[in-house]
């Protein structure tokens, strides 16, 4: 199944590819927005796509194989993003592209158990080496941790309510098992989201520690850019889009010192611009076209 990428049109605008340029793809996917990065910055530029889904990298080298030896696709988490470059002997960078959370084609593999309207196991890697999964959150975690973990990362506001039941039903054994539970409790959500959404976003982000990767990578990615290098993220929940947003208005700023304090003591310099304020959503179309897009946030900063 063909997905056209999430604001790729926006992304390879804000990106501003150009020719001998070298860019990293840090969410690489089925290969869509390096794809365009790479027609963009031809004859000679070069894309180093990274992804953790033993799967992903297969399709994206597959969708990439015309590019040949400007196309670099590595197994690799986004976080080692500095180590990758290093191994090839750049320097730096000249755009950095992250499109953050769940793909289209992760959701439809139901064996991946990340979708609640497919059965499948309670499983929910990227990287399908790791040892956590979902099924041992659900089935032995601690209630009050589990009502932790909902609240925290997907913003649940009747977590415990959920954590609860889940812990009364064990063992729970699959996707749509587990959907049917949260239901069972939350009886409202928004129109058009599914009332188990925020449950499986949550256990969804623990089980790949996605806040922590995303908090580890920003000063990474701003570190291995080169000046004019642009980092473009993309974000599909609030969470992650205040990470992003917090940590381009701190480092856009000369002095991080308390409104108080008169004399910078602190020694901190502006090292990006922020191209964009106000994050950059899809248009009525693009959401008609791929409804999953709707939450999509897209924030640029160029590095100094």
């Amino acid at each position: 199944m063909q997905h056209i990428p999430v604001l790729y049109k926006e992304v390879i605008r804000c990106l501003k590819p150009y020719a001998s340029g070298k860019y990293i793809d840090g969410t690489v996917g089925s290969g869509g927005h390096a794809k365009g990065i790479l027609q963009a910055s031809g004859p000679n530029g070069m894309l180093l796509g990274l992804d953790i889904d033993t799967h992903a990298v297969k399709v994206a080298s597959s969708t990439l194989k015309t590019f040949g030896e400007r196309a670099i696709i590595k197994k690799s988490s986004y976080v080692e993003m500095d180590k990758c470059v290093s191994n090839l002997g750049w320097h730096k960078v000249d755009g950095i592209i992250l499109d953050l959370g769940l793909s289209s084609e992760q959701l439809y593999q139901s064996q991946r158990g990340f979708s609640f309207n497919l059965e499948g196991p309670l499983d929910m890697r990227f990287d399908t080496t790791e040892e956590l999964m979902a099924d041992e959150i659900v089935n032995n975690w601690p209630e009050h941790q589990i009502g932790k973990i909902l609240y925290e990362l997907g913003e649940e506001t009747q977590s415990n309510r959920i954590a609860r039941a889940l812990v009364n039903e064990r063992p729970i054994e699959s996707t749509v098992q587990l959907a049917q539970i949260v239901a069972n409790c939350k009886r409202r959500s928004k129109v058009g989201r599914h009332v188990a959404t925020k449950t499986f976003q949550a256990l969804r982000i623990a089980v790949n520690k996605e806040i922590d990767n995303i908090i580890n990578v920003l000063p990474k990615a701003l570190e291995i850019l080169a000046p004019g290098g642009r980092l473009v993220i993309i974000a599909f929940h609030s969470l992650e889009d205040r990470l992003v947003k917090r940590f381009f208005r701190q480092e856009s700023q000369d002095c991080l010192c308390p409104a108080e304090q008169i004399t910078c003591v602190c020694g901190h310099h502006a090292i990006i611009t922020r191209v964009n304020r106000r994050p950059i959503r899809p248009t009525n179309r693009e959401i008609t076209i791929n409804r999953r897009s709707r939450s999509a946030r897209l924030r640029i900063a160029e590095k100094i």
